[in-house]
């Protein structure tokens, strides 16, 4: 059968491959739009295992929130380029990626990667994200997500630099109004901004208190002028190190960023009071696209020479 233009732009539009692709697809399959489909699958399992050498540092951050704010999911899916991250087809990717985590019951990424894809369920997650490599011609990775089921109160989302940070806030009210809406999306930027590590002190273990400790106390103790000090001096000393270093790290501890003269536990005290009601953070997660990863650069001149060598 003669491949035709049209058939090849309705592969193209079917499956998202590349023009060449497609014709190559129809003509292996003289014609067959199913059987081309299956070819370009298969070709996509292929050339995932081609790119995934290649480090996806970039990418976005999503979040997934049911109607009623009970339960949400957030996910980390990472890319080579950040120029494929604000690809459309990618974003809609993503955001498939974070409904199907806020339905999971996986713990892990095992786990999710073996899970039916939910808008075809003839693949599985890992499957689809290797369609996707060879549609949009990058390895890819879904590297993690979280889920957050709320006992009371809901779940509040925020999203900055276009998926560059993804918040999730799980909020503890019996009231669910604009205000406390308001509160939580505020304390969710906060949380995108100062990056707290806990929400409290209680959250903190004696563990890492005694090593911030060891390593204040070197710092106090390298500094000549405080050699001679008595101990009780340079405890006091330690303690104040400590203490602003925990309330660094600690969200309700923290200076509010919208009202310097509040901290954030005062911040949300004051809410509490305008609604009647405990308005109270349990717990949050805070993504950063390829935080932690090695991001691969390379001299733009020189891999086109290599290319043009090859």
């Amino acid at each position: 059968m003669e491949v035709t233009a049209k058939m090849v732009k309705d592969l193209r539009e079917m499956t998202g491959a590349g023009m060449m692709d497609c014709k190559k697809a129809l003509a292996a399959t003289e014609g067959d739009m199913d059987k081309a489909i299956e070819f370009l699958r298969e070709k996509g399992l292929a050339a995932a295992e081609k790119k995934a050498g290649r480090i996806a540092a970039e990418g976005m951050v999503d979040s997934n929130v049911s109607a009623d704010g009970k339960v949400a999911a957030i996910v980390e899916v990472n890319s080579e380029t950040d120029f494929v991250a604000k690809n459309e087809k990618f974003r809609d990717f993503v955001a498939a990626v974070a409904a199907q985590a806020a339905k999971s019951s996986a713990n892990d990424m095992d786990t999710f990667f073996a899970e039916q894809w939910a808008l075809d369920t003839s693949k599985t997650v890992k499957e689809e994200l290797s369609s996707m490599i060879a549609v949009i011609g990058e390895n890819m990775n879904i590297r993690r997500f979280e889920r957050i089921v709320a006992e009371e109160g809901f779940v509040m989302s925020y999203i900055h630099g276009g998926g560059r940070i993804g918040i999730l806030v799980e909020v503890a009210s019996t009231v669910n109004n604009a205000e406390v809406q308001d509160a939580a999306k505020n304390v969710a930027m906060q949380i995108a901004a100062m990056s707290p590590k806990y929400v409290d002190q209680s959250e903190i273990s004696a563990d890492f208190i005694a090593h911030e400790k060891d390593i204040l106390k070197a710092q106090i103790m390298n500094d000549e002028a405080n050699a001679k000090k008595p101990e009780n001096i340079i405890e006091k000393m330690l303690e104040g190190r400590l203490s602003k270093e925990l309330k660094e790290f600690c969200l309700v501890d923290q200076v509010y960023v919208k009202d310097g003269d509040l901290s954030v536990g005062k911040y949300l005290e004051s809410v509490s009071k305008q609604v009647g009601a405990p308005v109270a953070i349990k717990r949050f997660v805070r993504f950063e696209t390829g935080e932690g990863l090695e991001k691969k650069t390379e001299n733009f001149a020189e891999e086109v020479a290599r290319q043009m060598g090859n």
